[in-house]
This record gives structure tokens, sequence and C-alpha cells, in this order.
């Protein structure tokens, strides 16, 4: 059902706005967004954010949707907890904060030069690219779950 519920709002996106569902494009926006804080207009010297520009559109706003919707469904689940150090975590590679907050900013860092390198993220690519049949975006679905599950296995 959630398949399909996916499926329509893909086309309602490519209909409305003529480009597909993706997360990652919404954080180089942010990163320029900063960037306009404090160097202006100069911002869009970069060739990069005249082709993405910096501002808060329905991608951007999808993002934040998911952060809440995500927040809201763990509070009436009733199983939203602030863990610092998960337990699973703390049981393969210690209670250690900053060694956990050190892998998480390394993780967030890799994942966001990865997908701007690869051109987009796992919705980009695994829901929007594929459903065009991308080549592209297939051999990066496969490898995003056969990396999830060597790293899954190596780590845990």
């Amino acid at each position: 059902m959630v398949g399909a519920g996916i499926g329509i709002l893909s086309w309602l996106t490519f209909l409305i706005s003529d480009r597909g569902i993706g997360c990652s494009t919404a954080f180089a926006q942010t990163a320029g967004m900063l960037e306009r804080l404090f160097r202006g207009e100069k911002v869009y010297l970069r060739p990069y954010f005249r082709e993405v520009v910096p501002k808060v559109d329905w991608g951007w706003m999808l993002v934040v949707g998911i952060a809440l919707g995500a927040f809201a469904s763990s509070l009436l689940s009733g199983t939203f907890s602030l863990e610092v150090v998960p337990a699973l975590w703390a049981q393969r590679f210690g209670g250690s904060v900053p060694l956990r907050w050190a892998a998480a900013f390394l993780g967030g860092v890799a994942l966001g030069f990865g997908s701007r390198w690869a051109g987009g993220c796992t919705s980009g690519h695994g829901i929007t690219g594929t459903l065009q049949l991308v080549i592209g975006s297939w051999l990066a679905a496969i490898c995003f779950f056969v990396g999830g599950v060597l790293t899954a296995h190596l780590l845990f």
C-alpha cells in the first residue's frame, strides 16, 4: 500500500513541478542558505547554487516533514526516547559519547559527499530514478542494498 502511495506521490511531483522526489538537494540548499547568511548574494556566484537555488521549496519542506513525521510517530507510539549512545552501539563499540558523535559526524559527511557525487540520494535514485528506468539509478539502488547488508554484517 505504501509503495502505491509513493508511486502516486511521484506522479504528482512530476506533474506539478517536473521534478522527482529526493532529499539530498534539500541539504545542499540548506548549505547555500547558511552560506548566504555570511556571504550574501555572493553565494550565487557559485555555479552549483545557480543551478540548485538555496531556497525553501517543496523538496526542502518534504525533508522537514519527514523529520517531524518521524518524531510525531515515535511520540504517538510511545517509543520516543533520547539516547546519546544507543544500546546496540554501546554493546558493540562501548559507551564513549565522543566516539559515537565522531562516527555519526563522519558518517554524515560521507553520506552527504556520496549523495552529491552520485547525483542523488537513496530516495532520489531508489524512487525517482528507478521508476524512470534509469540504469544508473538501478545500479545505485542495488549498491545501496548490498552496501547496507555488508555494513550491517561488519558492524553488528
